[in-house]
């Protein structure tokens, strides 16, 4: 009996798209590839555009160019989703705010957090700073004022506000409640410990 051989996956994991963030990714050309591999533009152009299949030797060579590891190409992007619901309830020293850490424990890259504010929340008296590149405060109804050593900036519904993290401030919500998103990144502590 002879076996019967599965048929290709239509819905196969497309590689030219990655292949294509990684040589943009490095501010090489098409044509610098091309030279670099041996290939030419056009082919490498429709493996891009997954308008071509290029042989495992070819693959190996690319990777080889755009210092890829040949795996990455395979493996499934990690994507994970934090509801509401089951986001953890987090306290980072803010007074009448309910703070939830919207993005995951172990993520270090980027920290999320979603506060709903009382009337007059604040995030203390005196200036602080938290340990990030940058924070952004995006406000989605009231206002919040950011004050920093020199200087106070008030954030009102729909604006967003966007500064270094070690720059010392503090915050104070208006006279009615406010929701809010801050973005920290890179995240100041994982949540992982």
């Amino acid at each position: 009996m002879r076996p019967i051989h599965p048929t290709a996956d239509p819905n196969a994991t497309p590689i030219g798209a990655k292949l294509r963030n990684a040589r943009i990714a490095q501010g090489l050309t098409l044509a610098q590839v091309a030279m670099s591999s041996g290939l030419s533009k056009g082919f490498l152009s429709r493996v891009e555009r997954d308008e071509a299949s290029p042989s495992v030797a070819t693959l190996v060579q690319l990777c080889q160019v755009l210092s890829l590891p040949v795996g990455a190409l395979f493996a499934e992007p990690e994507i994970q989703r934090v509801t509401r619901a089951d986001a953890p309830h987090i306290n980072l020293g803010g007074v009448g705010a309910t703070e939830l850490l919207m993005s995951p424990r172990g993520e270090e890259r980027v920290q999320l957090l979603r506060s709903s504010l009382e009337p007059r929340a604040h995030g203390g008296h005196e200036l602080y700073t938290v340990n990030c590149d940058v924070e952004v405060l995006h406000v989605f109804s009231g206002s919040v004022t950011v004050r920093f050593a020199d200087r106070s900036v008030r954030v009102e519904a729909g604006d967003a506000l966007t500064f270094p993290g070690r720059e010392p401030h503090t915050w104070h919500a208006d006279d009615a409640p406010a929701e809010v998103c801050w973005v920290l990144a890179p995240a100041p502590w994982s949540g992982s410990a």
